[in-house]
């Protein structure tokens, strides 16, 4: 029996501090910011990690520090959406990445601002067993589709559903090529029971909340923690709010363990977005 931990991690692009936070006596550039996420990752142990809003200079950073700390993590460029995994548990196999594109068959406008919106495959083997394993890190379009929301775009709701399908279907193919299941996590930027996590509910994968056996945490994932400042209050609206998914395929029912969320004191001033991540047995 493999035992794995996998997480998803937004960790906010913002590589400078702002006049806000130096005003109140506080740092937010990344030379600070990730020594709290090599903190996390330390404290935690994932086995993968899929990051989203990682800037070059983050990543930079990120990956100098866990070589600092002798951590034994590898990386896979993936632009704002790069993955981290446990050099010493498994060998690289195969890598994709992508850039999603800024039109939408049939819907006008553009989806895809700075194209910081992408996902990155990839395919790992476990060294102790030989078994493979598909994950894919993303983050889809970020506008709403409520047109009382400041952030109204139309069709912004059909242009995450598209983005994830594409994803979807193209883990088809790294299937079954592998003969073995995928994992998708990320900012997917949609709840539940949006359009986006429809389509891949429709295309065969499940949510690692409502599959998970022994515990599932219920709250939305996110608190304040922006240019102007930060709080440590967790943003209300529970799991129906979330935006922070990991999504499978492929395994056994029973496969997911627990589906946690991991918000310490030191972490509140490293990102809006709280960790996800779930213990897999398989």
């Amino acid at each position: 029996m493999t035992k794995l931990r996998i997480m998803s991690n937004n960790i906010w692009w913002c590589d400078t501090n702002t006049e806000q936070w130096k005003a109140k006596g506080i740092d937010c550039s990344a030379e600070v910011r990730s020594k709290g996420f090599v903190k996390t990752y330390e404290d935690t142990m994932p086995d993968i990690i899929g990051l989203q809003e990682c800037s070059r200079r983050m990543e930079d950073l990120i990956m100098r520090q866990i070589s600092a700390k002798k951590l034994p993590f590898a990386h896979v460029w993936g632009k704002d959406t790069p993955v981290l995994y446990r050099a010493d548990k498994f060998e690289l196999v195969d890598t994709e990445f992508l850039i999603y594109p800024e039109e939408i068959p049939g819907y006008e406008g553009s989806f895809n601002n700075y194209l910081t919106k992408s996902y990155c495959i990839t395919v790992l083997r476990i060294k102790e067993n030989g078994k493979l394993l598909i994950f894919a890190s993303t983050h889809l379009w970020w506008m709403s589709s409520n047109p009382e929301a400041k952030n109204y775009q139309q069709y912004s709701d059909e242009a995450r559903a598209y983005q994830l399908s594409m994803l979807a279907d193209r883990l088809k193919v790294f299937e079954e090529k592998y003969g073995c299941g995928s994992i998708i996590v990320g900012d997917m930027n949609a709840n539940v029971d949006s359009l986006a996590l429809k389509a891949a509910f429709e295309r065969g994968y499940v949510h690692a909340h409502d599959v998970a056996t022994q515990y599932a945490n219920d709250e939305m994932g996110m608190h304040y923690c922006y240019g102007d400042g930060y709080d440590t209050k967790p943003f209300e609206g529970g799991f129906a709010r979330s935006i922070d998914h990991i999504l499978l395929r492929g395994f056994d029912e029973n496969a997911v363990r627990s589906f946690e969320r991991y918000s310490p004191e030191y972490y509140m001033p490293l990102s809006d977005h709280f960790p996800a991540w779930i213990d897999l047995e398989f």
